[in-house]
């Protein structure tokens, strides 16, 4: 976490020396200042944050699109004539194990429109979620397993 707020610090010294702080010289800085992280690294010691950092922006650029479609498709559905929502619950067994885990999970899941976490098993491996558009329980399953459980996973582990 400390290479993370080495960078942002390095971001912002890079704008003010610039003397103008815009979003265009915070991110130049935030780049400058990862590749000073990065070739500093054998003085620093070992660290995770050149793995996490892509992990989690991809995570992030992972959401919006999530977001993006998700809203388009339940934008479309309520402009349109026919109703093309199939409404059900979907039991989605999970992988992860701690409450920060998966509440995240749930939350992100809540984020998106047209999902809602309901509940969460008393022995907590398995989460129930609402979705608007069940064409087969399998592929909600399979596209909160698959989608955003596996990327979570993957930047928090």
């Amino acid at each position: 976490m400390i290479y993370f707020f080495s960078n942002i610090f390095l971001a912002l010294v890079w704008a003010l020396a610039g003397g103008q702080i815009s979003l265009s010289n915070l991110g130049i800085g935030f780049l400058l200042g990862y590749a000073v992280l990065w070739f500093s690294k054998p003085l620093l010691g070992p660290t995770g944050y050149f793995r996490r950092l892509p992990v989690a922006l991809r995570f992030v650029v992972f959401f919006f699109w999530q977001l993006v479609l998700s809203n388009l498709r339940v934008a479309y559905d309520v402009i349109t004539p026919p109703l093309y929502m199939r409404p059900g619950i979907v039991a989605v067994p999970l992988d992860a194990k701690t409450d920060q885990e998966i509440t995240l999970l749930a939350n992100l899941i809540t984020l998106t429109p047209g999902t809602l976490s309901l509940n969460l098993s008393e022995d907590r491996s398995t989460l129930y979620v609402h979705a608007m558009f069940v064409d087969s329980p399998d592929s909600v399953r399979d596209s909160i397993k698959n989608g955003f459980e596996r990327r979570l996973l993957e930047l928090m582990r």
